[in-house]
This record gives C-alpha cells, sequence and structure tokens, in this order.
C-alpha cells in the first residue's frame, strides 16, 4: 500500500523589492494619502529648500538688510538697520563730546594785515583749530574701528557702524568712512548732502557710507 504524500512545505515569501525613485520633479510616495502639486494622491509633499547653510531660507522682515547688488550674499543679513532720528541725536552727542574734548586743543592767536584803505596796519584775530580736527577724527576713527562700531553717541542710542555683509568694521575701511566725512564737511555744503541722503537711501546710508561701505544698525 503506498504511503500518502508528504504535505506541502510553506514557501517564504520573497522580499518586495524597494518602490522605484518617483520621476524628478516630484516627492517619495509616501504611507499616508500625502498630495503633492495639483493634488495627486499618494506622495508627500517636497522638503523646503535648506540652502546654502543648510537651516533654511530665513524670512527677510520690515528693516532688516537684505541682498543686493553690493552685498553679494546669498540671504539677508539678521540685523536691523538703525532709525533715522536715533542716528540725529547720537551724532548731536557726539558732537558736544568732542567739543569738550577738543577745546583745550584751540587756541587763538593774532596777526597784522595792512588796510589798503585806511594805509594802517590792523590787528585780527586768528583761529587755530588743527588739531582740534585731528581730535575729532581720531576719537571717531578709532572708536568705530576698535570699539565694536560704537562711538559714545551710537552707544548709548544703542547703534554700530558695520560693514554691508552685518560683520565688524575694519580698521583702513573706519579710516576711509571719517576721511569722507570730513572732507565732506569741509568742503561748502556738501556735509548737508551728505546728512539728506540718509533720509531717501534705502539702506539709510550717508554719502560716507557708501564711499565705505558701511551701514549703521541696531545693536
Amino acid at each position: 500500500m503506498a504511503s500518502p504524500p508528504p504535505p506541502d512545505e510553506p514557501r517564504s515569501n520573497p522580499s518586495p523589492s524597494p518602490p522605484p525613485d518617483p520621476p524628478p520633479g516630484q516627492g517619495r510616495q509616501g504611507p499616508g494619502p500625502g498630495t503633492f502639486g495639483g493634488g495627486t494622491p499618494g506622495y508627500a509633499a517636497p522638503e523646503r529648500d535648506s540652502g546654502p547653510s543648510g537651516h533654511g531660507a530665513p524670512e527677510q522682515g520690515p528693516g532688516l538688510i537684505g541682498p543686493g547688488p553690493c552685498f553679494g550674499l546669498p540671504g539677508p543679513v539678521p540685523a536691523r538697520l538703525g532709525g533715522r532720528w536715533r542716528r540725529l541725536f547720537a551724532g548731536i552727542l557726539d558732537i558736544i563730546i568732542v567739543s569738550l574734548i577738543s577745546s583745550p586743543f584751540t587756541y587763538r592767536t593774532y596777526g597784522t594785515i595792512l588796510d589798503i584803505e585806511s594805509g594802517v596796519f590792523v590787528r585780527i584775530p586768528i583761529q587755530h583749530t588743527l588739531l582740534a580736527a585731528l581730535v575729532g577724527f581720531l576719537y571717531y576713527w578709532l572708536l568705530t574701528a576698535f570699539w565694536n562700531g560704537q562711538t559714545l553717541g551710537k552707544k548709548l542710542l544703542h547703534l554700530r557702524v558695520t560693514d554691508v555683509s552685518g560683520q565688524r568694521v575694519g580698521v583702513g575701511q573706519a579710516a576711509l568712512r571719517e576721511a569722507a566725512s570730513w572732507v565732506m564737511y569741509a568742503t561748502c555744503c556738501l556735509g548737508w548732502i551728505d546728512l539728506a541722503f540718509i533720509l531717501f537711501n534705502q539702506r539709510k546710508q550717508a554719502l560716507h557710507d557708501i564711499v565705505a561701505k558701511t551701514l549703521v544698525v541696531d545693536t
């Protein structure tokens, strides 16, 4: 008598092959009923582009330093431009401080000239301000370059000078900024034009800021 045939052994199911990569422009298929694009089911939403820094593209709010033709940056710098009124009051405070510091270096002498109409020599006073101007230049230059971009007035009003990328201003850059400022103030009415640029420039830059590629921002 023939023996019954052995029962069939269970066959192991082969491991499922991974799903193929989706076509370019679509997200990978997710486990849930995600949507992509125009509502195609079965695809998860694409991830946000992390950008060059890997932390996502920062949002640009009002008053932020944004990218521009002179910035050369991939995104905005997280700093706010200093207010125009606070810059004005900081400048007035610095002028008062510089006047007090430089007053001992301002002196007066007298000279004589010939008055052609009367034919006599006339004594006239001569005010010497070269040393006082040098003291003022050193005040603005050294404090801006070595004190985190701040003079005493800017420190009190929570402002500082940076380069256009938001980094600390260099020594030569601070010297160029102050030299351009002093030349404009000493040349007729260019000093007023220099200050007027703050009112109309998008990044609130005066002419000496444009020359030195600097900005005044909040601290």
